[in-house]
């Protein structure tokens, strides 16, 4: 069956991007993320397209090591934080409309100085979490 054109809510429900360009509508859950593994498998070649809201740092910081990430400011200010030669480097995302690209596989979090909104468009398979960077 083909995915409803829309509209979607996006604070709702997130695309998903099939290898073979087909999208899927998913509702968000409280166990979203390990549903992905589990119906996509393991989210091989996928990609998943969210907006996301926050107000204050990330607990964890990620990394994606199948591809890199596109990540477009809303609204809002946030400092993007990645982990480069073994040393933080901010990005700073302030204008509404401008947009970070994550390398494939670099650690990142973020740091919010105002509420934020954030478009991600995160190639997922293998996406790890950690306290701290590896």
């Amino acid at each position: 069956m083909a995915t409803k054109a829309g509209p979607h809510d996006a604070g709702e429900t997130a695309a998903i991007l099939a290898p073979s360009g087909a999208a899927t509508v998913k509702a968000f859950s409280p166990t979203f993320y390990e549903e992905l593994d589990v119906e996509f498998g393991n989210f091989a070649g996928h990609v998943l397209i969210q907006r996301f809201a926050f107000e204050t740092p990330w607990a964890t910081w990620e990394r994606h090591p199948h591809g890199d990430e596109y990540v477009y400011l809303i609204g809002g200010d946030v400092d993007f934080v990645l982990w480069r030669d073994g040393r933080e480097e901010t990005v700073r995302v302030s204008q509404p409309g401008s947009y970070v690209i994550v390398p494939r596989g670099v650690w990142h979090t973020a740091r919010p100085h105002a509420p934020t909104t954030m478009l991600f468009v995160t190639p997922g398979e293998g996406t790890q979490n950690a306290e701290t960077p590896v």
